[in-house]
């Protein structure tokens, strides 16, 4: 669909909205997260959660959805006509997931075709859907009947031979997260907060991390107590072990490598208010969030847009030249495909290729190697990702190991017997997948 053919910024009804956001993630390649903010502003303010629901949930089920599809249409929906596909995917999504009654979600999926200049095809779009709500069970007994996974093959392909519970991670994937909490332990313990919350009415369950809360129910962050003064912050809880393993301290000198947007960064000033923090990110647009994210917190660190492969271009703007230029610690939240967080970002299953995983892998040697450089003696390096493929993670920091007689490996508290640092799973009722592997720089031998 071309851009041309929508006035930027004119306002839309959810459905229309909605496919616009499916068509630009399965056909432009965009990300769910970042086209949201566009499209919720234009739309009625009461409907932007719904509008995240929708499209994260077409994402979640593509193809059980479109196995759905080609039960009902003749011949595929292709070209100009691929809004229709997308407006037809929203319908079942609603008719199939949500509370929506049927008759409203196909009345306002065939109205949106006009916003969408596709009004010629509103008797397809009604047909389709009325037939299906006619012969849902037939329907769905013939598309249900082979059990799918609702992943792409090539992430199966890659789980598989490591995990034997792999159905277990697909699982796991398929489910709606948790809303975590992470504790400012400067304003609150974990305890007392949870108290806090109570009083609002709002259940949370403690957890074996010292910091973190969970919320028994996602709430609007703004009904959260002290939200806006920064005694608390949204994070996964496999997330916040990045700030507790690096153990931080007041003196050190730390950079926050791939930092954006900001909630590691905030963690390491939590625990050590008088570290000198260095926030660098590539991408100058997500480092936005970084300032947001320590204004909120009402913490100061050092912002700086440059890529971390390439050091010695930004080193000067750190050290003087009087100044040894290492780093105390060294916090590398190395780019990854993201196949921990599916669960929270489900078209990750449809951006990321096959294909993608070999260059992350080579640009995250890239990266791991040249910041090791930048390590004091007895420094300390946490290389951590967001992704379950061992690739990425065990194999890599293996490989490293191999070729750097000055790095050793430090065993994390919850890692298993000869594990390569600690791989966390997505778990239905705790945290996301995060790897983490510790080192520590000694003599070179």
């Amino acid at each position: 669909m071309n851009k041309k053919t929508q006035a930027k910024g004119k306002m839309l009804s959810l459905r229309a909205a909605s496919a616009q956001c499916v068509f630009s993630m399965l056909y432009e390649g965009k990300s769910l997260s970042a086209l949201l903010p566009e499209y919720q502003q234009r739309i009625s303010a009461k409907d932007s959660a719904l509008l995240q629901e929708l499209t994260f949930g077409v994402a979640r089920v593509l193809p059980r959805l479109s196995q759905i599809l080609n039960q009902l249409l003749d011949k595929p929906l292709k070209g100009k006509t691929r809004i229709v596909h997308c407006l037809l995917l929203v319908g079942l999504y609603q008719i199939l997931y949500t509370r929506i009654p049927a008759h409203a979600a196909v009345d306002e999926v065939v109205n949106a075709s006009c916003e969408l200049k596709v009004n010629q095809f509103r008797g397809l779009i009604n047909a389709v859907l009325r037939r299906f709500l006619r012969e849902e069970d037939k329907i769905l007994a013939r598309v249900d009947k082979n059990w799918h996974s609702l992943h792409p093959d090539w992430f199966i392909n890659l789980l598989k031979p490591v995990y034997p519970n792999w159905q277990e991670i697909i699982n796991a994937n398929n489910q709606k997260p948790p809303m975590w909490l992470r504790i400012n332990p400067n304003f609150h313990s974990v305890a007392d907060y949870q108290k806090c919350l109570a009083e609002q009415g709002i259940t949370a369950q403690a957890c074996e991390h010292p910091q973190a809360l969970r919320l028994e129910q996602a709430q609007n962050v703004q009904k959260l107590p002290f939200f806006n003064e920064g005694h608390l912050s949204v994070q996964d809880v496999h997330a916040q072990w990045a700030g507790i393993l690096l153990a931080p301290e007041n003196h050190d000198i730390i950079l926050d490598a791939c930092a954006a947007p900001g909630g590691k960064t905030t963690h390491l000033l939590e625990l050590a208010p008088k570290a000198r923090v260095i926030a660098l990110d590539v991408e100058e647009k997500r480092l936005k969030r970084v300032t947001e994210n320590l204004a909120r917190m009402q913490q100061k660190a050092q912002i700086l847009c440059a890529d971390a492969s390439e050091p010695e271009h930004w080193l000067g703007e750190i050290f003087t030249p009087q100044q040894s230029a290492k780093f105390d610690k060294i916090l590398l939240d190395a780019p990854c495909s993201a196949t921990g967080v599916i669960r929270r970002h489900p078209d990750i299953k449809w951006l990321r290729k096959a294909e993608d995983i070999e260059q992350l892998v080579a640009l995250q040697s890239k990266i791991l190697h040249a910041l090791w450089g930048t390590l004091k003696e007895g420094g300390i390096l946490l290389y951590a990702t967001c992704s379950v493929l061992k690739q990425e993670n065990a194999s890599q920091i293996e490989a490293f190991l191999a070729t750097h007689s000055d790095a050793e490996l430090i065993p994390l508290p919850f890692a298993e017997k000869d594990e390569i640092g600690h791989q966390f799973l997505p778990q239905a009722e705790s945290g996301d997948g995060f790897y983490y592997a510790k080192l520590k720089k000694r003599k070179a031998q």
